[in-house]
């Protein structure tokens, strides 16, 4: 075909989770691949991410006598999303897909020998829901030395899942049980361990890192070893159709534009829109680019590129919701820091600005979100207050600064950090009721005393105590709030990412608003109508999913059964 520049069987847009592994699965067909990204990092979202897989059913349980199986999975997600009539995303036969799909997924990366494993216990976030388990269904990357990467190093986007303290280089699991340092021997001895394990790679040469960062760091070096071509600060303006079917695309190479022609076709894996504020505007009001952990290349330009040419969209309302508190200096585009561990640890509650608490503080970090924006529309509720006493402050991390340690003054003289001898002077600076905070307090430790969340039920599930701590007890989760000095902090509903898109179906193909087929154009990830629809199963429901239909969308294309 003339007026093409280049030749590939496949091309991707965007290098996050799932680019390279639909580019891994075509380059075992002896087929040519080239993944264009615009910005000049390799990996996307999900390199800063955990690096989070929920895969239900896979290798590591079976190996390690979790019970799982395509029919309790199946149980699991219709229990939870079956009743939904507004997720084109999620339909029943895409749901079966994936949940056929996926341990294969998993089973062919290993084979690719990309080292993975599973997370000991790490509940789903509805376990006690038919077929919910609650060991859990993730997946993650072993611990990558970074430096194997060579020249690829430098271009991989930078994790934002590491230890305070560069020596410490632990993996996902190890590092979500630092925070009881202080005051487990257990953890002391893994603290020492990791110490040794630090030492040992600056010796040697090494640069362990986890979460998004390893996944991504082991796809992008199978991916050069395979030979698929990536090619960074290479944007794709548009995509090329002919006689109704994509045929290539249009990118920038060398600062000109350049036309390529993809024989088997296009996959977009371009990210959603989390940093493009009018987009965010019109589909998810009362939102900020400010408070997403994105990358800056979020800005949906290949949402709308397909929607130019016909592409159907769904569920651009829904975000993965991540609840955010800002302390001062938090850089945009910086780390910020979570506050799921916050209020869902005990001694820690979170109310309205009406001093009103009105949710289980544990649970799913986007049902969380969600339910702030939607109180928000009743009550102000962005922010919302995290508020506890100095029980937690003693024993929990706040923003990222060590338990028991003084917070930075700037915390306080910047209206940060709130702090009062009672919940009465509390209140006043937070411009709530006395009587009204007092109240929710006093219910709360009511609660707390009979170890029952008779509103919210906080602590009934499984993953409500994982978030918790396991070494307060009789309850991991409650705790009461009644020793001074007291404190808050303001909380917000951020995102990790959008969460819908372009419609597709069981092939990963993007589809018209009449349902009809776009041929030679495939999608996955955040550019998608999430197949969880509204809903987040589980650690790793967006990263599973983008990786899982880059699979499907290169078996498609590819012609492989």
């Amino acid at each position: 075909m003339s007026g093409f520049d280049d030749v590939v069987d496949f091309v991707v847009v965007g290098s996050g989770g799932g680019s390279m592994c639909a580019g891994l699965l075509m380059r075992t067909q002896g087929k040519s691949v080239l993944i264009l990204e615009k910005t000049s990092l390799v990996g996307g979202t999900t390199a800063r991410s955990g690096g989070v897989m929920w895969i239900p059913n896979n290798r590591f349980m079976k190996r390690d006598g979790v019970e799982d199986s395509f029919e309790k999975a199946t149980q699991y997600l219709d229990a939870l999303m079956g009743g939904q009539t507004d997720a084109p995303g999620s339909t029943a036969e895409r749901r079966r897909t994936y949940l056929t799909e996926a341990p294969r997924m998993v089973d062919f990366l290993v084979n690719q020998g990309v080292k993975l494993n599973r997370i000991g216990y790490w509940p789903d976030y509805y376990d006690d829901l038919p077929g919910g388990s609650e060991q859990g269904r993730t997946v993650v990357a072993e611990l990558f030395n970074v430096n194997e990467l060579g020249e690829w190093k430098q271009k991989l986007q930078p994790t934002f899942i590491r230890a305070p303290v560069d020596l410490l280089q632990p993996s996902l699991e190890e590092m979500m049980e630092l925070p009881a340092m202080m005051r487990s021997w257990r953890v002391k001895a893994l603290l020492a361990k990791l110490v040794i394990r630090g030492i040992l790679a600056k010796m040697t040469g090494k640069h362990w890192i986890a979460g998004g960062g390893a996944l991504q760091g082991r796809m992008l070096q199978a991916a050069v070893q395979s030979g698929i071509e990536i090619r960074t600060e290479s944007p794709v303006s548009e995509l090329i159709v002919e006689n109704g079917a994509v045929k290539g695309v249009v990118t920038t190479r060398n600062g000109k534009p350049s036309r390529v022609e993809a024989r088997l076709g296009v996959l977009v894996n371009a990210g959603g829109f989390a940093r493009n504020q009018r987009m965010r505007d019109q589909y998810v009001p009362g939102t900020s680019v400010k408070w997403t952990m994105a990358t800056p290349g979020d800005t949906g330009e290949m949402i709308e590129e397909m929607m130019r040419i016909g592409a159907a969209t769904a569920q651009m309302d829904e975000r993965v919701g991540n609840q955010q508190t800002h302390p001062p200096g938090a850089a945009d585009g910086e780390a910020k820091p979570t506050a799921q561990a916050l209020t869902a640890s005990p001694h820690a509650i979170l109310v309205d600005q009406t001093g009103v608490r009105y949710m289980n503080e544990g649970g799913s970090y986007m049902a969380y979100c969600k339910a702030m924006l939607e109180r928000n529309k009743t009550v102000p509720a962005v922010p919302s207050w995290a508020l506890f006493d100095s029980q937690f402050m003693t024993k929990y991390f706040l923003a990222g600064s060590m338990p028991g340690k003084p917070k930075p003054q700037q915390w306080y003289e910047q209206g940060y950090l709130k702090k009062a001898d009672t919940i009465e002077g509390l209140a006043q600076q937070l411009k709530i009721d006395p009587a009204a905070l007092e109240a929710t307090v006093e219910r709360f430790n009511g609660f707390v005393a009979k170890n029952k969340d008779e509103d919210f039920h906080r602590g009934a599930r499984a993953y409500d105590r994982w978030l918790g701590d396991s070494l307060n007890k009789p309850s991991e989760t409650l705790g009461a709030i009644k020793q001074g000095p007291f404190y808050a902090v303001p909380i917000v509903p951020g995102d990790v990412g959008t969460y819908g898109g372009v419609v597709t179906d069981e092939h990963a193909r993007v589809l018209r608003a009449d349902g009809s087929i776009i041929p030679g154009l495939y999608a996955t990830g955040v550019s998608t109508a999430s197949v969880m629809g509204r809903f987040y199963p589980g650690a790793g429901s967006s990263v599973g999913p983008s990786f899982v239909w880059g699979y499907v969308a290169a078996k498609h294309a590819g012609g492989v059964k």
